[in-house]
């Protein structure tokens, strides 16, 4: 079992019910998925690059990445519809609870000036949403075979009904935010 999958249901648990007053252990705020994309809009021009970065993300993420494709056509972009341009993955479960283990202790440190993470990224429903510069932050990722550095997003969706819920829940799982004194 996955150590966040353990540690939530060992400790945050128990801990959120009291904290935000939940009668019932159900109504406890839980991750749902995580979604992580990369936009790559050299792809219309170069292939190559597309597919690396969908190798990067089935990397870091073990689990194989999906490619997007362009919903219009957009010609100042010179993109057709139906072009590829991107890759996302969607992780759920096990996975997922890896996945985050290893964004938290391992990936964000690895950023540069790094003072942790925007708390007021959350789109009002509880979900939570950051961007990273590069690949290179993961260890899975050989820099040897990175030509060009590529961001992602990384969408985080829970059963949180607002955003204090949200933020409750992911500081409780070890998400470094910064500036805990300010609000939300």
């Amino acid at each position: 079992m996955a150590r966040l999958l353990e540690k939530y249901r060992a400790e945050i648990v128990p801990a959120l019910t009291e904290e935000l007053g939940h009668s019932n252990v159900h109504a406890v705020p839980r991750l749902e998925k995580i979604v992580v994309s990369m936009g790559v809009g050299e792809a219309v021009q170069d292939r190559k690059r597309l597919d690396a970065a969908v190798d990067h993300l089935t990397t870091l993420s073990g689990q194989k990445a999906q490619v997007c494709r362009a919903r219009k056509s957009v010609s100042g972009f010179r993109l057709r519809e139906g072009m590829p341009i991107g890759c996302r993955v969607t992780l759920r479960g096990k996975r997922m609870y890896e996945f985050l283990d290893r964004l938290i202790t391992l990936a964000l440190p690895r950023v540069r000036d790094f003072r942790g993470v925007n708390p007021r990224s959350f789109d009002g429903r509880g979900n939570y949403n950051c961007g990273l510069q590069e690949q290179l932050v993961f260890p899975e990722v050989d820099p040897e075979t990175v030509n060009h550095p590529q961001g992602m997003n990384i969408t985080i969706v829970t059963t949180a009904k607002n955003n204090d819920e949200g933020h409750a829940l992911l500081k409780a799982l070890g998400v470094p935010f910064q500036n805990e004194d300010s609000d939300r």
